[in-house]
């Protein structure tokens, strides 16, 4: 299963790859706007939005894409790697539970 996380903590890149990793998932994270941001989203199953730490452009690219890609979409106000874990446990099919 592929993830696209939309938001959070630039110090925490690596640990959203390392937790979504535990459960089976592919994880691109985007903490900030690239400039070719809807190029580079792909085709993921689930994109976990962040909803705190992300700006409303970026949602809205977001949103839009996921429309397009038929994508679920998982909001959570808080980008903590506990919020993820517990988030993951629900959406991931393959979850460890």
């Amino acid at each position: 299963m592929s993830v696209v996380i939309v938001g959070g903590n630039e110090c925490m890149e690596s640990q959203y790859k390392k937790i979504c990793k535990s459960y089976g998932c592919r994880a691109k994270v985007f903490t900030k706007m690239p400039s070719n941001f809807k190029q580079q989203l792909g085709f993921p199953d689930l994109i976990i939005l962040f909803t705190n730490t992300v700006s409303h452009k970026m949602v809205g690219s977001a949103l839009q894409e996921a429309g397009r890609r038929n994508a679920r979409i998982a909001r959570c106000h808080s980008s903590s790697s506990c919020a993820l874990r517990d988030l993951l446990a629900v959406e991931c099919a393959c979850g460890k539970g």
